[in-house]
């Protein structure tokens, strides 16, 4: 169905003022955008709560995120390089939400990924949400931490950082946000009863049968989220993490903790090593002491 600019602008507002409402963002956090076509893009402005934007305050950018009109104060989200990550990626996207819902950014703080099958919905519409490499917020890095997950989930956790959503529409991009921190809620009260019980392989093959029949929209590798569901014929009665262990196989929603991304990575001659640093710290300490003990 077709929607006009102001109308686009509108669900922005709305969805914000949900977001905000949920708990998902505090003061002016968290950012959403909504493809227009290949070099255009609605995105939520920078410096303003999420929660009291109006449509005159939504930006209309480029692929390049340069403002295609003047918009007054309002300028757009540093962090819309991550959403151009995805639409470059996605060509099924038309809209990214990323905020930081508590208990699904506890989990990315603690580094454990969403990847247990515990929840018929959770598998059939979300799959698993795992965490990607932290970046420093409005570089270049958020965008290249996203690049081994945008082609088999919906849904990503950005490590010391938030969660970042997408899909078909913004109420799909929506939906699964909330989605996730339903998920992380579920997995932080079952493991605070003793643990979450999976769903056996079996039973989650048959979840993956409906979403097929279903039609739902995104991506959802189950072969590379439980491998080990697809491995010899005793895999039925297990759980996903049993049937892994026993095939050494692993989940592309594992975690190994904190890797250096590329361009984190120091080149030759382009960073100062421990020892200069440590210098320069001597030396300013020194000065500093000098100066108080006049």
């Amino acid at each position: 169905m077709y929607k006009s600019d102001y109308e686009i602008k509108k669900e922005l507002c709305e969805i914000g003022r949900r977001i905000y409402n949920d708990g998902f963002v505090a003061a002016n956090d968290g950012n959403f955008s909504v493809k227009i076509d290949e070099n255009t893009f609605y995105v939520t402005p920078t410096g303003v709560s999420k929660g009291f934007m109006t449509p005159e305050m939504i930006c209309k950018v480029d692929n390049q995120g340069n403002l295609k009109e003047a918009n007054g104060p309002w300028k757009p989200s540093s962090e819309f390089k991550m959403h151009l990550k995805v639409y470059a990626e996605r060509p099924d996207v038309n809209a990214v939400v990323h905020a930081h819902p508590p208990i699904a950014t506890s989990f990315a703080i603690a580094g454990i990924s969403l990847d247990k099958l515990i929840m018929p919905e959770a598998v059939i519409f979300l799959g698993a949400v795992p965490i990607a490499q932290y970046g420093t917020p409005s570089t270049m890095e958020i965008p290249e931490s996203l690049e081994p997950y945008l082609q088999d989930y919906d849904a990503i956790l950005l490590a010391n950082h938030g969660a970042l959503s997408f899909g078909c529409d913004l109420n799909t991009a929506f939906f699964r946000m909330e989605s996730t921190e339903f998920y992380a809620k579920l997995m932080f009260y079952s493991t605070m009863l003793g643990g979450a019980k999976e769903i056996p392989c079996g039973e989650v093959k048959k979840l993956i049968q409906l979403r097929k029949d279903f039609g739902v929209p995104g991506k959802h590798p189950m072969e590379k989220l439980c491998p080990g569901c697809y491995e010899g014929d005793d895999t039925c009665s297990m759980s996903p993490t049993e049937a892994n262990e026993k095939y050494s196989v692993e989940s592309s929603a594992e975690y190994h903790g904190w890797q250096p991304l590329p361009s984190q990575v120091c080149k030759t001659g382009s960073c100062s090593n421990n020892s200069d640093i440590e210098a320069v710290v001597r030396e300013v300490t020194k000065r500093v002491l000098e100066q108080y003990n006049k």
